[in-house]
């Protein structure tokens, strides 16, 4: 809770632009204060964004009912006792690792709003120096949005940090690790639509049991093609309905277990008491541990909860799993177990036998409805992930749309289609639910380790936890989550091979694309041209200097890259001004749109050369700059006005100059300015000025000598003509092959796995949007 300074104003602080496209009602509008860059929430308005949590964070959670007691008893159950022991373990997991773990720790460990493993990642590599591939610097340090904490010299915080930062292999550990965590969500992607629909649309045997189990085969198929061919269009136009549908579900799945617990045998309350669970272990043995492979999947959705908190603020999730979620999961669970007190032979669909007769339809089709939604959850928090990857370079460059009018909800086509092939082929080869819910309860336990050990690191790094607290949850967690993963593993030949086939194939994919990227980043960095050499060529570079503006893309933010002196060394000429871009995605959630341009010139001012740093973080795109060339001459221009003006004026203070600068701009209309906070930086340093400048008001009270005005509009007006000119992106093609004695795998990761990687994926061209006609490639060859 925060008040943000006002005692009389109490409540919540959230983004409300972060939640999902559910249309606020007049009187939450009201109710909205801004205080700086956040906005001030009334409890009715947390209440609002509780409830439509429940649509998007909890649906895969809470249709596991549809499917548990099956996978925990698949031969049937043999006595009572064991029915009392299977569900103290299931309410005992929900309440240790979905509400204590998950609601109450995890989800605060959030970055700036975004959660899943890349986010926690994210979150570490700005407390350490831990990130594979170099690419910021202190400037980026500076931005609003990259908090970081401060240790003490001797702290155990800090003791962590110089043992990670100095250990390249542990921190490719760590980049294994969130990798593997990551490709065991994708996979989770795969399974969930699956085994979800599959569930909800066997009731069809159980109400009509003269229904093969081929029509139920082809009737999820259907559905799962249907539901992966709509994500194109978004959910945007459907979305208000998620949350209606399963808070239904909850109260219908929360009154069945009720209405069950009274008709069949209130006695299944006692499993409340830890002693069963102790008893359950005791009696069943080896049997009751191989039942943990089947309990897993009532907390099956836990890490897509953590994926999706990013639409809204952490005490609305926290509300709507206490009030609503947990209460209704464990009379649904405690509901059917009293059900099979009485009907043993029921395990095999117990879900569907224990709904009362007259109201089996309705609950039917609002079970169907569920795991539609569960299944559009999942597959969001894919794309969530994917694009949160290819922002930190682990993914392949591939096309991301937005579906939504705030931008928040997006579509990756190529990803799309392949979880829609693989979930229907699972579908297909398995045809039934056991096998599945063993893959599946497989995936679970891999993603939980990792965001275990991940947290294990927020702890000590960003909360700074003394190490005695980091010790018993790390115990506690791996204790439960370990016992877990050893009662899965046997089930390999059961269906539990199949995540570890679909993380193994995506780890190979995400694994040797950062490998290339990071080979091709070194290869950059330690053959960049010294200032020395280019100085040395003159204003004119040694060339003809052409009318028009290039624009050099490179990936390197500091020097002169290679790509340049290649193109000056088989070309007699270049453009009469030169700016060399760099676009870099830092381990931030977002960039403000006045610190994302970082400008600054490169030799002397007759040289007319730049650089222009552009930093976005893994939730900002590129793609979506639609205005990123004008964007990037306002900054420049606005570049080139206040460095004169500093020069003309040495005796004032910057923001005197600035103040003065916004007055003249009132009164310029003819040469573009942005009206944005702008770091400026000098010629001398890529550090930005300590204070931001604002530009926006009138030149009739400029104290810069009318000389210097001159020269000024000189600067501009020579800009503007050779942005007339024209203007040329010329993009380098930096293509790298394994010398000859290299090792075999270098040469497979390099040669083959690489080289076809960048053949597929999109181009540059199309990632920085630029227009065909004014191309220009140039491509290089480095052997490694």
């Amino acid at each position: 809770m925060s008040d943000n300074g006002d005692p009389e104003k109490k409540g919540v602080v959230w983004d409300l632009d972060k939640q999902l496209d559910q249309p606020m009602d007049e009187e939450a509008k009201t109710v909205r204060n801004v205080y700086g860059d956040q906005t001030y929430c009334s409890v009715g308005t947390v209440l609002q964004l509780a409830f439509q949590s429940l649509g998007v964070v909890y649906g895969d959670l809470g249709t596991s009912p549809l499917y548990v007691f099956k996978n925990i008893f698949p031969a049937g159950i043999d006595a009572p006792e064991d029915l009392l022991g299977a569900l103290s373990v299931i309410i005992y997991s929900l309440t240790l690792i979905v509400l204590v773990k998950y609601v109450l720790i995890v989800c605060r460990a959030n970055d700036n709003g975004q959660g899943g493993t890349f986010a926690l990642y994210s979150l570490l590599c700005r407390h350490a120096k831990i990130k594979t591939v170099p690419n910021q610097d202190q400037s980026d340090e500076e931005l609003t949005t990259f908090s970081r904490s401060t240790f003490g010299e001797k702290s155990f915080s800090e003791c962590t940090k110089r043992w990670l930062e100095g250990h390249a292999v542990m921190r490719n550990i760590l980049l294994i690790l969130v990798l593997v965590g990551s490709c065991a969500v994708i996979g989770d992607g795969i399974l969930t639509p699956a085994i979800s629909v599959l569930s909800a649309v066997g009731g069809i045997n159980v109400g009509r049991s003269q229904i093969s189990n081929d029509v139920v085969v082809l009737v999820s198929v259907v559905i799962l093609v249907l539901l992966f061919i709509v994500q194109q269009f978004g959910p945007e136009k459907v979305g208000w309905l998620f949350a209606p549908v399963v808070l239904l579900w909850f109260l219908v799945i929360g009154g069945i277990g009720i209405f069950n617990i009274w008709k069949y045998d209130t006695s299944v309350l006692k499993a409340f008491s830890p002693m069963y669970v102790y008893v359950y272990f005791k009696k069943g043995g080896i049997t009751g541990w191989a039942s943990l492979g089947g309990i897993v999947l009532c907390i099956n959705g836990t890490e897509t909860l953590f994926a999706d908190v990013s639409h809204f603020p952490v005490l609305s999730i926290q509300i709507a799993f206490t009030v609503v979620v947990f209460p209704c999961l464990l009379l649904a669970y405690s509901g059917q177990a009293a059900y099979l007190m009485k009907n043993r032979d029921h395990v095999i669909d117990a879900f569907h036998y224990s709904i009362p007769e007259h109201i089996y339809w309705p609950v039917f089709a609002v079970a169907t409805a569920a795991a539609i939604v569960a299944s559009q959850a999942i597959i969001t928090a894919t794309f969530s992930l994917v694009k949160q990857a290819l922002a930190l370079g682990c993914f392949p460059r591939v096309k991301v749309v937005y579906t939504s009018r705030n931008r928040h909800q997006i579509y990756i086509p190529e990803i799309n289609w392949i979880l829609m092939i693989l979930c229907i082929l699972i579908t297909v080869r398995f045809r039934n639910q056991a096998e599945i819910g063993n893959a599946a309860g497989t995936a679970v336990v891999i993603v939980m380790l990792v965001t275990t050990f991940l947290m294990m690191l927020v702890m000590i790094l960003v909360w700074r936890c003394h190490w005695t607290l980091v010790l018993i949850f790390s115990v506690l967690t791996f204790v439960v989550e370990g016992t877990y993963l050893s009662a899965v593993l046997p089930k390999v030949n059961q269906g539990g091979w199949v995540p570890l086939v679909l993380t193994l194939a995506f780890f190979i994919v995400m694994y040797g694309w950062h490998y290339g990227t990071e080979i091709r980043y070194d290869i950059e960095m330690h053959s960049k041209v010294s200032m020395a050499w280019l100085l040395g060529l003159g204003p004119s570079l040694g060339l003809v200097r052409v009318p028009g503006i290039g624009l050099v893309y490179s990936e390197i933010a500091t020097g002169v890259p290679r790509i340049f002196s290649h193109f000056i060394t088989n070309l007699p000429a270049i453009h009469s001004v030169v700016v060399f871009v760099c676009v870099k995605y830092l381990p931030v959630c977002t960039v403000p749109e006045e610190e994302r341009f970082l400008v600054k010139r490169i030799g002397p001012e007759n040289f007319h050369m730049f650089r222009c740093v552009v930093r976005y973080g893994y939730k900002d795109d590129h793609n979506r700059d639609d205005e990123f060339e004008k964007k990037l001459f306002d900054n420049l221009f606005t570049f080139v006005r206040l460095e004169s003006l500093m020069e003309g004026s040495p005796g004032s203070d910057v923001s005197s100059i600035l103040n003065q600068d916004a007055m003249w701009n009132n009164h310029s209309s003819s040469i573009p300015y942005s009206n944005a906070d702008l770091s400026i930086t000098s010629v001398d340093s890529i550090e930005p000025d300590d204070s931001p400048v604002h530009i926006g008001q009138s030149l009739a009270y400029s104290s810069v000598p009318p000389s210097k005005q001159l020269v000024e509009l000189d600067g501009i007006e020579f800009l503007n003509r050779c942005r007339d000119a024209g203007v040329v992106h010329i993009l380098g093609n930096t293509v790298v092959h394994a010398r000859g004695g290299s090792n075999f795998f270098r040469k497979v990761a390099i040669d083959y796995l690489y080289a076809f990687l960048r053949k597929i994926c999109r181009g540059n061209s199309v990632l920085f949007n630029v227009p065909h006609e004014s191309l220009l490639s140039v491509g290089q060859i480095f052997y490694v």
